[in-house]
């Protein structure tokens, strides 16, 4: 099987940022959310972000008008029989990601592999509501998708070396980097990250040092691009925080993955970082 036509389930930050790397890479592209207005909005951001590649000359007019062409938008789910391979990209909630896996299990042919984009819940967990575990996997983009390189290939434990060959050819053919990990909390680049944030979250709750601080140090010192704060402000401090309470139980309570109080008083106050206008920092648009 080529893969031809993806469809993308949730068309959030990242599964907008899905769908226009696929596009971009000639692939055609099923869109998905809940309710028209939604997956429209979604629709437009997109042309957008394009445009703007267009206006700055890294992108042709024509390419940028194929790239369009190959969106197609819905809000039936049963509408993914279509497509070769479907990546749910829906908010971090596990009874939400079930719920759509037992559908699309159900609408789609054995041959079309099922992914799921978390970042830190069981691939395996998530499989067992379907019939054919053997074609889910694991599909973890980092945000924002089109510039990050790295894609996590996550085997679950039903998981065929089949789908799991045929996934990573496909992130290639996006041009970006395929690594095949295994089912455990956080994978790899999420439970390396969680000591990055907590660290930092000790440091300021302890008043030892400002945010703005910590983050102009890792960026001189580590030569980070991004430090913890803007990172998580980029992220989505309630993403970030669910994810640590989501390694943190996955790993039975191990201290080192504990979050921090400072994190969940943010997610408190609505201060969820750029998409709020305001986290860490307070953002004009």
């Amino acid at each position: 099987m080529t893969i031809q036509t993806v469809g993308v389930v949730g068309s959030g930050t990242m599964g907008s940022g899905i769908a226009q790397t696929c596009v971009q890479h000639g692939f055609r592209v099923l869109l998905y959310d809940l309710n028209d207005a939604i997956v429209q909005k979604a629709f437009t951001q997109i042309k957008k972000r394009l445009n703007r590649l267009v206006e700055k000359g890294k992108m042709e007019e024509q390419t940028f008008q194929d790239s369009i062409s190959r969106i197609e938008t819905c809000t039936d789910l049963s509408l993914m029989k279509a497509c070769d391979l479907v990546i749910e990209a829906v908010p971090e909630k596990i009874n939400i990601k079930k719920e759509i896996f037992q559908a699309l299990d159900e609408h789609c042919p054995e041959q079309t592999i099922l992914t799921t984009n978390t970042s830190s819940f069981s691939v395996t967990e998530i499989a067992s509501v379907t019939k054919t575990g053997e074609r889910v996997a694991g599909l973890h983009f980092f945000n924002p998708v089109p510039l990050m390189p790295l894609v996590e290939v996550v085997r679950g434990v039903k998981t065929s070396e089949d789908t799991l060959k045929k996934l990573a050819q496909f992130v290639s053919s996006l041009h970006k980097d395929p690594v095949v990990c295994e089912d455990t909390p956080g994978f790899i680049v999420n439970r390396i990250a969680r000591p990055f944030y907590n660290e930092a979250l000790k440091i300021a709750g302890e008043r030892l040092a400002k945010p703005e601080q910590i983050d102009r140090i890792m960026k001189k010192a580590g030569r980070f691009k991004m430090g913890p704060f803007e990172l998580q402000d980029l992220i989505g401090i309630d993403v970030n925080f669910s994810t640590t309470e989501t390694v943190y139980n996955s790993f039975f309570g191990e201290e080192r993955f504990r979050p921090h109080y400072l994190q969940q008083r943010m997610v408190q106050s609505g201060k969820l970082g750029r998409k709020a206008g305001e986290g860490y920092y307070r953002y004009e648009n």
